[in-house]
């Protein structure tokens, strides 16, 4: 009894705990970004080649006509599941993001340049499975950031993190959490931030994925060594808000290195 009149008085309060915060930190609720993050699970062997081809020369003009900007292309270093390739793709206009295979499918100079690909033979497919998640931009980062690094192609990594919730009040509450503090722990412990976003359709539910960006894998460890040692970390995840049970049940995480042409 007094676990669950401590969860209604929780949720009662989150929404208007999280507003100040958001208002303080975000521009217009209306200039958020929406995501759809794709999952390539590959194929040892030559098909390699012929992604790469596909990606650089086809996929990312071809959305970059029809608005999309910037494209990440990311291939995991560090994770289950490799070769793997992780697409993101960035947009405004949700109407379009949701309809983009019905576009490219309509742009002929994208069918050219995709042909090796698109009809490769049944029996040597370029892929094994695409898994797509939509994903709407956090009130308090409501734009992906490139890093400064990626206009000179220069050494960079990325780690894609997600945490799945048993419920969604928990899920709520962990979203929260960013707001109240996290977004300036991770900036004050040299953690390049990239995006945040909340999974609106995808496997796993409810969940949210955010990227961080670092020049190494050394720089990776010692962000978040600092960002767990950080006070206001440690003040803000003893809250009673947010400690009284697991709010996150799994965590997804993955260290990714961009493709040459990656425009992230």
């Amino acid at each position: 009894m007094r676990r669950r009149s401590f969860l209604r008085a929780a949720l009662a309060t989150s929404a208007a705990a999280l507003a100040p915060a958001v208002q303080a930190q975000t521009p217009a609720v209306a200039s958020r970004e929406y995501y759809q993050l794709r999952k390539y699970t590959l194929r040892s062997g030559p098909q390699g080649k012929l992604v790469d081809q596909f990606f650089s020369s086809a996929l990312i003009p071809a959305l970059n006509r029809l608005g999309f900007s910037p494209i990440g292309v990311f291939r995991v270093t560090f994770g289950p599941q490799t070769p793997t390739v992780y697409v993101m793709i960035p947009g405004s206009n949700l109407e379009t993001l949701v309809n983009v295979d019905l576009l490219l499918s309509q742009d002929s100079e994208f069918l050219k340049a995709a042909g090796p690909f698109w009809n490769a033979p049944a029996k040597e497919p370029p892929f094994e499975r695409i898994e797509s998640t939509l994903l709407k931009a956090f009130e308090g980062w409501p734009k992906l950031q490139v890093p400064a690094s990626t206009a000179q192609n220069g050494k960079r990594i990325f780690h894609l993190r997600t945490y799945e919730s048993p419920t969604p009040g928990d899920h709520a509450r962990k979203v929260e959490m960013f707001h109240q503090g996290e977004f300036k722990i991770f900036q004050r412990s040299g953690c390049g931030q990239v995006f945040y976003g909340d999974a609106l359709i995808g496997p796993n539910l409810p969940k949210l994925t955010y990227m961080l960006t670092f020049p190494d894998i050394d720089a990776l460890n010692a962000g978040w060594d600092r960002f767990f040692a950080d006070p206001d970390w440690k003040k803000l995840s003893a809250d009673q808000r947010y400690s009284f049970e697991a709010i996150v049940s799994n965590v997804d995480s993955l260290v990714l290195s961009p493709a040459p042409y990656s425009q992230i």
